[in-house]
């Protein structure tokens, strides 16, 4: 009865919204045409420069893609990440070093500067100047890869990749703020790229073709699947290690997830499949623990009555958690990594390749 009376609320304040949803959208769709014009100017470098970008609000894995992108291809060029480095507490662009952390550059930049340290992490709110800067550096990159900044056209980038999520494709959504989306569906076409993330592991050639009717791409447009592959747990502490040393943790314990993501569905979702019980604690988006968050927390895992039981932690949400106020509670964090469906893996990669052979080399 709870869920149906949340769910008639929800249309209502959807139906209550929608004046300003469409204030909004066509804001969206006057500054586009701005730039579609050449009245607002879109920069474009002489270096290959890859966005990597969604259109709706969070939750269809631009980092791990971009992860999935350096692990391809940082053998061969010399990459720098730029992002905007959201809830940072500092401002402007920062080359990030050893002495950053999840808060001086965003959670999100500092998460791909601990795993790539042959990668070059920078932020800036301006991804124009940011790539500026990078390109004034002594070794300048031969690819810069930005996290997240379809809708930023200041810069023109030479390949757009545009991430949707499979449960909910962005042809089946609408702008802000009764939907989800940044902007007008129609903003799909700036997509060179089009990767439907998050899709089932298993997927049939008719699902395939089913999903890539309902976004109908342009001519020039190319659409692949990706899904998430879970790694093996890895322990952050002392007591979580005691654990693992002695025990399979995954199918015989009881889990608390904490997280700060924007959908840690497919995530709760894999962890009920491997774990006796599975309790959740969800903050928003890049959210900073505080200490009213790890009482919580603490009430939480005392809550569960056994034995076995740990606390378990995203990538993301482990660059900002504070070990030392969790003593005694094993914690553990589950890596993510993307992959594609082998119908179109390799394509995928031969597109980027492609796409970078087509620019002069940095010497």
């Amino acid at each position: 009865m709870v869920g149906k009376t949340q769910t008639r609320l929800g249309v209502i304040l959807k139906i209550v919204l929608l004046p300003f949803t469409l204030i909004y959208a066509l804001m969206s769709l006057i500054r586009n045409a701005l730039y579609d014009y050449g009245l607002f100017k879109s920069k474009r470098f002489k270096v290959p420069v890859i966005s990597i970008g969604n259109l709706s609000v969070g939750g269809t894995g631009k980092t791990p893609h971009t992860e999935y992108i350096i692990r391809e291809l940082a053998s061969k060029y010399r990459i720098a990440v730029l992002s905007r480095g959201y809830k940072r507490k500092t401002k402007g662009f920062k080359l990030a070093d050893e002495t950053d952390d999840a808060s001086t550059i965003g959670d999100e930049p500092y998460q791909i500067m601990k795993k790539f340290k042959d990668v070059t992490v920078a932020v800036d709110e301006k991804r124009r100047r940011g790539i500026e800067k990078l390109m004034q550096q002594d070794l300048p990159p031969e690819l810069i890869l930005l996290d997240d900044a379809f809708q930023h056209r200041a810069v023109k980038a030479g390949l757009n990749i545009l991430l949707t999520d499979y449960t909910k494709p962005y042809t089946e959504d609408i702008p802000l703020p009764s939907g989800r989306l940044r902007e007008p569906r129609r903003g799909a076409k700036r997509a060179d790229l089009i990767v439907v993330s998050k899709s089932p592991e298993v997927l049939s050639p008719l699902e395939i073709r089913r999903i890539t009717s309902i976004i109908n791409p342009e001519a020039y447009q190319k659409v692949f699947f990706s899904y998430i592959e879970y790694q093996s747990l890895s322990a952050l502490n002392e007591a979580a290690r005691i654990i693992s040393d002695k025990k399979k943790v995954l199918g015989k314990y009881q889990f608390l997830l904490v997280s700060a993501i924007a959908n840690p569905k497919p995530l709760l979702l894999f962890l009920k499949r491997h774990a006796t019980e599975v309790r959740s604690i969800r903050f928003p988006d890049h959210h900073f623990f505080t200490d009213k968050d790890y009482q919580k927390i603490h009430e939480k895992f005392a809550d569960i009555f056994s034995n076995k039981k740990a606390l378990v932690l995203t990538e993301k949400d482990a660059t900002k958690i504070d070990l030392e106020k969790l003593q005694n509670i094993p914690v553990f964090v589950l890596p993510i990594q993307i992959a594609f469906h082998k119908q179109g893996e390799d394509e995928f990669i031969s597109e980027i390749n492609a796409h970078v052979r087509s620019y002069t080399r940095i010497s």
